[in-house]
Formats: C-alpha cells, structure tokens, sequence
C-alpha cells in the first residue's frame, strides 16, 4: 500500500496557505486490522475460491487483494469474503508501505497463545492531545470506488451535517470538464437539506451507511516517521475510548500525547471479550458476545494528580511551549551569553526582581553547561512547567545562586544526574 494520508473532519486547523486552510492531516505508515475476513458460505463451497483465499493468507497478502483475486477468478461471486470477529489484531506485511513494520510489530509484541504468533496486546502513544485528531471518526456511506457521502459536523460542534462531492462543472457544451485546483469541491447533500439525521436517512437505514472510526499512533520502538492506523466500527470501543481520554486529559491538564509519566508509561490497545446489545429487525435488544478493542491506560492514577504545591511543574501547552522553546534558542544563539550575565549582575534575577527563563538559561551556560544539557536536567528535576511559572523559574535561578562559589560542583553534579538518568 502507499502512504495514506489521514484528514481530520473536527481537529485542528492548518495555517491557510495557498492550498487552502484544512483540517489537520496526518500521514500513515500502514493499517493494524481489528480482525480477518474468511469466504462466506457460497464462496467456501467452491475449491477454487477456497485455493485463491488459502494462497494469499499464506503469501501474507491483505484481505483487500485477496478480496479482488476472488472477483477476478470469480466474478458471479457476491461478497466472497466475510469479516470475522476474533481475540487478536491482524498485521499482515502488505497494509503497511514498508512490509518489514509489519514483521517488527509482531516480533517486539506479538504472543503465541496456541495459534500461532499473533498481536493481542501492544503499546501506543499518541501524536496529539485532540482526541478527535487520534480518533477520527464519522458516518458514511461508499460506492463502488468512493465515499458518496459523510457526516461532518458545524464549526460550533452543535449540527451535524450530510455531504458530498460537488459536480464537476463542464465547458465546452457539457464536453469537457473543467480543470479543478485543489481537489474536488464538496457541498451539503441537497435530498435532505444538508442535514445528517440516521433515523430518517435511506443509506443509513438500509446499512449503506455506517460508523466508521479509526485510532491514529505510533508504537514504541518501532521506527516510522508517519502513524499507524487501527479501524474500527465499534460505537462501544470508541465511546470508551472517548471516556479514556477525557479521563486522562482531565489528570494531565489536557494532555493525552506522548507517554503518560515520567516512566513512559504508554497507553495499550487490546481486546476484551464483551456482550453488546443491538436492535434486531422486530425491534427486540438482542445481546451477543464480541471482542470489543479497549484502549488501556495502566498508569498510577494518584502520579498523575497535582497538588497545590506541583504547580509551577504544570503541564506546557502546545503553544506556550513553542514560545519557550523559542526564548531559549535565543539565548543559546546569542553572542556573549556571560557578558549579558555580568551586565545584569550575578545576583540579580531581571527585570522587576523576577527571574525571566533567559537570564536562567544564561546564567547555566556561564557556568559551562549547555543550554540543552540543562533544560533536560531541570525539565527532569521539576516538570517542563517550570519555565513558564514564576516560582519554577526563582526556584531554578536560587538552586544556580546556591552553587554560585562551586560552578565546577554543580556542573558535575548535573552531569553526573543525566549519566545516571540514561
């Protein structure tokens, strides 16, 4: 497969450039699959179907080509293969653009659990602390080779609306379609006013239309610029991931991405054997066993809540971190650091007696540390938030004023910190 791009209906916005303001797009490596397709009863009664779909199994081929094997070999086949609900996750070389991911997914975290090695349970963290940006999800509805149509809500969140590609204008008397900048355009579906409603919608009740969701990560330890993708249309899997992540981001001030503590702690996906309920045709809730992808945070919840005097160790939102990361650039690059120093005096902390993150950076590198050597030593020692907090920063610039007649002391005592920390 190619690199898939993944757009992201609800996240953040890119900055508008000349190709337009979009939703947040992040590029993928490859496809964990929630389960496997077998052949459906018809096609299982013919030998060669069962030959075609017992060859690509072993060859490690997706379901995808396997499925379009079938329709070529036997094209009065309908729907050839089925999906099956089982207790492991499917990685095969070809969802992946580079097919040896696959083989370093199942080596690092795969188990054999006697049927085989096979991956029921794997780490992951996540690239964004939007949860609708790790778990995109909508209704749609799909033709033969698109999505005909899809549910997408209001800016304000509060209306969810039904679109669909836009006609392609022509020129020419109708001859010739015009040349599209962009990509095709899309529009509120026009037959139900633009709204989605799924009780009163015909693809939806007649199941052309369906919940479609996917998870967005990276693994740890598995070398991939670009996420992996797992999908699902369990409405329960992702409601409680839904709950996980609020939960989460409650306790981390708003962060889920990365790892979830200061031991890396990372989230799992794995399954849990469930009964669901579900509407049958004579409107009776009918309950059935399923294996049901649960999204795991085993984390000690109590290292995750901060007391008043945790404070200043707050976690560093996006932005506010850039701004940092911006000053302390500055300072690094900035000619004469320890002349700025003695101009301001070693005693003093900056403007209005309040140590500024500069003048704290400044004062380490006049001793011989590194700015980046330092900002890891203290980032460890008190939490990124320290930077941004007025009492992290005095406590900093007061632990520098401590060793202010030992600089080689506390050199080696930083030094020797970080060695221990690796």
């Amino acid at each position: 497969m190619a690199n898939a791009i993944v757009t992201i209906h609800g996240g953040p916005m890119a900055p508008a450039t000349l190709l337009g303001q979009s939703a947040a797009r992040i590029p993928t490596a490859g496809k964990i699959r929630a389960g496997i397709k077998v052949l459906s009863r018809a096609a299982a009664e013919q030998p060669r179907a069962r030959e075609i779909y017992d060859q690509g199994v072993t060859a490690g081929e997706s379901f995808d080509q396997i499925e379009k094997s079938l329709a070529d070999a036997l094209p009065k086949l309908k729907t050839p293969l089925i999906p099956r609900n089982v207790a492991w996750f499917t990685v095969r070389g070809q969802d992946f653009a580079n097919p040896a991911l696959a083989a370093q997914l199942l080596d690092a975290h795969g188990e054999d659990r006697g049927e085989g090695r096979r991956l029921y349970r794997f780490p992951v963290v996540f690239p964004s602390d939007h949860w609708r940006t790790v778990m995109p999800h909508e209704l749609a509805a799909w033709g033969a080779n698109e999505k005909r149509f899809w549910s997408e809500y209001s800016a304000d969140g509060h209306v969810r609306h039904c679109r669909c590609h836009a006609p392609v204008p022509l020129v020419d008397n109708g001859k010739r379609a015009i040349r599209l900048f962009g990509g095709r355009k899309t529009m509120l579906r026009q037959e139900n006013g633009g709204v989605c409603e799924p009780e009163t919608c015909l693809e939806y009740q007649t199941k052309q239309c369906n919940l479609s969701g996917r998870f967005l990560f990276f693994v740890p330890g598995i070398r991939s610029i670009s996420a992996f993708e797992l999908h699902t249309n369990s409405f329960y899997a992702m409601n409680a991931a839904i709950q996980k992540f609020e939960t989460i981001g409650f306790l981390r001030g708003g962060r889920i991405s990365g790892f979830l503590d200061r031991q890396r702690t990372p989230f799992y996906l794995s399954k849990r054997l469930m009964e669901v309920s579900h509407i049958d045709e004579q409107g009776r809730a009918v309950r059935v066993p399923q294996w049901i992808i649960e999204l795991e945070a085993p984390v000690d919840v109590s290292a995750l809540l901060r007391g008043p005097e945790d404070d200043d160790a707050a976690i560093v939102q996006g932005e506010l971190a850039s701004q940092v990361l911006e000053g302390a650039q500055s300072v690094v690059e900035a000619s004469g650091v320890t002349a700025r120093v003695a101009d301001s005096g070693t005693g003093s902390a900056g403007d209005g007696g309040e140590p500024t993150l500069d003048k704290v950076i400044a004062r380490a590198c006049a001793i011989g540390l590194s700015a980046d050597v330092y900002l890891a030593y203290t980032d460890r020692r008190w939490g990124s938030g320290w930077k941004l907090n007025r009492q992290g920063r005095r406590r900093a610039w007061d632990e520098l004023e401590r060793y202010r007649n030992d600089a080689q002391g506390y050199v080696d005592k930083v030094e020797s910190e970080m060695k221990a920390a690796s």
